[in-house]
């Protein structure tokens, strides 16, 4: 099971990021993830939304530059131990992590682990064979 993600890179100046929560905000695109990366020239943020089709159409409309990849999402115990333990899954497989990123699930208080690996189908088949259960787009933006 694989999370749409857009990226968004965004120069850094005064408002910017501020334009493309507002273009989402003006057509009813709900953020339910995030995460910002930044260079002294240049940002890239990350984002899974509700409706990520209509986000990269209207994004690119807007003029900005967007790139669409494929995530993992994992609900992960909230305790010591809960990552770590994804993390030897995909070290194990020999999977590395290029980045990652989180947020609280409301209902359960556990996090959700946002994923991007070198390789989304091992990494996928690594945690259902250990009896992980991964989130989908819908199971994300539900949260």
């Amino acid at each position: 099971m694989q999370v749409h993600q857009i990226s968004v890179f965004l120069e850094n100046r005064v408002g910017r990021l501020e334009e493309v929560t507002r273009v989402l905000a003006d057509n009813d695109i709900n953020i339910r993830a995030l995460s910002l990366a930044d260079t002294s020239d240049f940002g890239i943020l990350r984002l899974i939304v509700n409706k990520p089709d209509e986000a990269v159409r209207i994004l690119r409309e807007g003029g900005f530059t967007v790139r669409e990849n494929d995530v993992i999402a994992v609900e992960v115990d909230d305790r010591p131990g809960g990552l770590a333990n994804i993390l030897e899954l995909f070290s194990r497989a020999g999977i590395s992590v290029e980045y990652m990123y989180a947020f609280v699930e409301r209902h359960s208080g556990n996090a959700v682990m946002i994923f991007r690996v070198e390789s989304v189908p091992r990494a996928i088949k690594a945690l259902q064979d250990a009896g992980i259960t991964l989130l989908s787009d819908e199971q994300v933006c539900s949260l």
